[in-house]
């Protein structure tokens, strides 16, 4: 029998799983705590919960936590790790630290359907959508505990779901995640502490507007229609020209924060003429624009920008009150980097 794991549930369904069981609703408040608060990967570790709730719990399901299967480190300190997920599949998050920041890229599918033309996950196709406990368990288990053979680490500050997959293509579990991340019985993180980054998809896009209040990136990387369309198929169905009026209408210039992702590439996308057209297309609405270096794909035909390009393409913006920065690339020599993620590099602990 194959037993459900916990992680992934909510404080109420928590509260039914224990009510199904023949145990008090109060049981499902403690394993939430135990789960999310506390961290716990087994029943053993519930020292409030009687050892015949425990028995009972055994029967039918399991906390759901499990380690990273591997990992590999960065020459800059990033470190990427691989996690077995349903079907025989893998999936990749990425550990980032940055002076007082512990940042963690997340992955929400395996593989992706977007199929952007730069992107190594796209290359890979659509594989699996993740469930909420896949997903959530990222997250639990990053870092790994010392004790089982990995160096101390800080805690996660930030996460960002910028891994593999599109998450507005699974809102339904990512919305969970959130939901537990950012709620008192959950993590009870800030929103503020989370980035969803999407191509536009919509309208998942206003559901996530509307029901959570966590950070936007839009991956725009040229606003030129067609040339987009070329380079990101999802600009026929969610043309980036609506999506931008659909972000005019709520407010960024509080603590809810949008950024524009823009990758450079050389000859394509760098040049003053995209850069007006770009702040054409930003118009009044409140956000900060990432320039991101190219990271060469394999077999893709496209060509990092030069620094000196990059910098001139931020001052232009900067020039006309946009504020624009040139994002520090990391983990690249372990293919980890913006837009790399796609199980090639064999991780080891």
């Amino acid at each position: 029998m194959n037993k459900i794991p916990l992680i992934g549930m909510t404080d109420k369904e928590l509260k039914d799983v224990a009510v199904s069981l023949g145990m008090p609703r109060f049981v499902g408040t403690q394993l939430a705590e135990w789960i999310y608060k506390k961290g716990v990967t087994s029943f053993d570790e519930m020292a409030n919960i009687s050892k015949k709730n425990k028995a009972l719990l055994e029967e039918q399901h399991c906390v759901g936590r499990y380690a990273p299967s591997a990992s590999v480190k960065s020459s800059d300190g990033t470190v990427k790790y691989l996690f077995p997920v349903a079907g025989g599949r893998s999936i990749e998050s990425v550990y980032i630290p940055d002076k007082d920041r512990a940042t963690l890229c997340v992955s929400s599918q395996a593989g992706c359907k977007m199929n952007c033309y730069f992107c190594a996950t796209g290359k890979m196709g659509f594989k699996s959508q993740l469930t909420a406990a896949e997903i959530i368990n990222q997250i639990l288990s990053i870092p790994p505990v010392p004790e089982k053979g990995y160096e101390p680490m800080a805690p996660l500050t930030n996460i960002v779901f910028m891994g593999m997959g599109e998450p507005l293509d699974n809102f339904g579990a990512v919305r969970r995640v959130i939901d537990i991340l950012t709620s008192p019985w959950g993590l009870a993180w800030s929103p503020k502490r989370i980035t969803v980054s999407t191509v536009g998809k919509m309208p998942e896009l206003k559901d996530l507007l509307d029901k959570t209040q966590v950070h936007v990136a839009i991956s725009v990387h040229t606003a030129d229609s067609r040339e987009r369309a070329s380079m990101m198929p999802a600009q026929k169905a969610f043309p980036i020209q609506n999506v931008m009026q659909l972000l005019s209408g709520y407010d960024f210039s509080h603590q809810r924060r949008l950024s524009l992702e823009y990758i450079m590439w050389k000859g394509v996308n760098d040049d003053m003429d995209h850069a007006r057209q770009l702040m054409r297309l930003i118009g009044d609405i409140d956000c900060r624009v990432n320039l991101i270096r190219y990271h060469a794909i394999e077999g893709i035909d496209l060509k990092p920008c030069s620094e000196e390009r990059m910098i001139m393409f931020r001052n232009e913006l900067n020039k006309h009150g946009i504020t624009a920065t040139i994002r520090t690339s990391r983990g690249e020599d372990i293919m980890a980097a913006c837009g790399m993620l796609a199980n090639k590099t064999s991780a080891t602990r």
